[in-house]
């Protein structure tokens, strides 16, 4: 997908407020403790860093999804899978670096836009929409419920500036961002692995562990804790993003498979699962595929939750947790991780 779908579903962002697939709080918020710019999420924190080697996931049966919390998470099923290897951590910028070193690959976020695009008149196109850019969190300078009020389209912004050109430079530990599908899949080619489906991330993600709808403790995942979107109580250790491997991981040796930033998956996203589909499933075909918050393009399901999800706000720092992505559309809480069918090659890592 294009950086066309990209600005197409970023121009009503900024001129209609319409961006964010989830609910916002409908309590009163406090007006203390307000992060004061998005550098405030700018984490300088390091960890000492996981193994790079993918894990062997030994295939099983589980039961895949949640009638708990939203209803495109269900229904629950018995559900399949085949074994395969992943990655332990999100792919990092260091990661992605070494493969835009060897291919001089161009991200969808660097890449300008043609005025056409977006089906209005040219003179109704605000000229900044028009560069190349990203989506990126911005807390609110007052507290809202309006999700428009804290994402912007910030010009310059992509995997290596993720708060934009005049914000810090990515860290080489933490998750890359600000990637498209096509990015994501190029990449997964040159590393020789590819996108997980949705039913081996949930696999992978609940490692045999119970289900449950509440928050994860602060040890175990980067989550916001306090009234989203103006008090983080930090009680995790962090604002932002954290490096990969700050958390302990989970039963298969993996980090940070909820929290931290959404990981996008191979399967194309439709409200609720086919209680049908059972055996090694990969979602819907594109004619079947449909996203109520992106109706004209078929949306990637999108899992695990960000460092944005609260229980006031997003209650999706679980593995069940899904929802769609455009495939075309960047943004700073979005990364991804690989899987692969064969045994990697130990040089890549």
């Amino acid at each position: 997908m294009s950086n066309r779908i990209q600005q197409a579903i970023l121009l009503p962002i900024v001129l209609l407020g319409a961006i964010g697939t989830l609910a916002a709080c409908s309590n009163e918020v406090p007006q203390q403790q307000q992060p004061l710019s998005l550098l405030d999420f700018a984490t300088t924190q390091t960890c000492p860093p996981p193994p790079d080697k993918p894990v062997w996931i030994d295939g099983g049966t589980f039961i895949m999804g949640s009638s708990a919390v939203y209803a495109e998470e269900g229904p629950e099923r018995e559900t399949t899978v085949d074994g395969f290897w992943m990655d332990p951590h999100e792919v990092t910028n260091r990661q992605f670096a070494e493969f835009v070193a060897a291919t001089a690959y161009v991200t969808i976020a660097e890449k300008p836009v043609e005025p056409d695009v977006f089906g209005v008149p040219v003179e109704q196109i605000p000229t900044y929409m028009l560069e190349p850019g990203s989506a990126v969190f911005h807390p609110p300078a007052q507290p809202s419920r309006n999700y428009a009020d804290w994402w912007d389209y910030v010009p310059g912004a992509y995997w290596k500036k993720p708060y934009g050109p005049g914000g810090p430079d990515a860290r080489p530990d933490q998750p890359v961002v600000h990637l498209g599908w096509e990015d994501m899949a190029a990449y997964a080619e040159w590393r020789g692995g590819r996108i997980p489906t949705e039913a081996e991330w949930e696999f992978a993600a609940s490692a045999g562990a119970a289900k449950s709808a509440d928050q994860p403790e602060p040890e175990l995942a980067n989550s916001w804790q306090g009234v989203f979107p103006v008090t983080n109580e930090e009680r995790d250790g962090f604002k932002g993003i954290a490096p990969v491997g700050c958390f302990r991981p989970n039963a298969f040796g993996l980090y940070d498979m909820v929290g931290n930033v959404w990981e996008v998956t191979a399967d194309l996203f439709r409200p609720g699962h086919d209680p049908d589909d059972r055996d090694n499933p990969r979602g819907p075909g594109e004619n079947l595929a449909y996203d109520p918050m992106n109706p004209a393009t078929p949306s990637r399901v999108m899992k695990g939750g960000s460092y944005l999800c609260a229980p006031n706000y997003c209650q999706r720092y679980r593995p069940e947790s899904r929802q769609g992505r455009d495939p075309g559309m960047g943004a700073s809480n979005v990364g991804f991780r690989l899987a692969y069918d064969r045994p990697p090659a130990e040089r890549a890592f």
